[in-house]
């Protein structure tokens, strides 16, 4: 039986999602920072350090589905930065306020405050 060795690649390249979602932070960075020019290399390096570090973490984030004018969205949201709501406080088919901007659905907790997520997922 034959095989080849493979050295390890010194500078390895990132999986292709990996390295798609790195550009877009880098974009974002570059929008961010008002569009410098001329910074391509720390804008990458910062969206690097940025997706690696989030991706070494566990994941954070959760999600609710809403129904409204006919489609189905999961929005996601961070735990962390949602104002102490919890999962369950609201039932299953419950009428709640909710509004769209762009791909973020913001929904009307019971106890007033808002629940901000973004949109991942949008069926119907």
């Amino acid at each position: 039986m034959n095989a080849a060795v493979k050295t390890p690649n010194p500078w390895p390249t990132p999986p292709p999602d990996q390295h798609e979602a790195i550009r877009r932070r880098a974009e974002e960075i570059y929008i961010r920072n008002g569009r410098i020019p001329g910074r391509d290399q720390e804008n990458w390096a910062q969206a690097e350090q940025e997706i690696l570090r989030e991706s070494a973490e566990p994941p954070t984030r959760k999600a609710i589905i809403v129904k409204a004018n006919g489609a189905q969205y999961v929005g996601e949201y961070n735990p962390a930065s949602s104002d102490g709501y919890l999962p369950g406080e609201f039932g299953p088919g419950a009428t709640v306020p909710v509004r769209f901007l762009g791909d973020k659905m913001f929904v009307q907790r019971p106890n007033g405050k808002i629940l901000e997520t973004t949109i991942v997922k949008k069926t119907g």
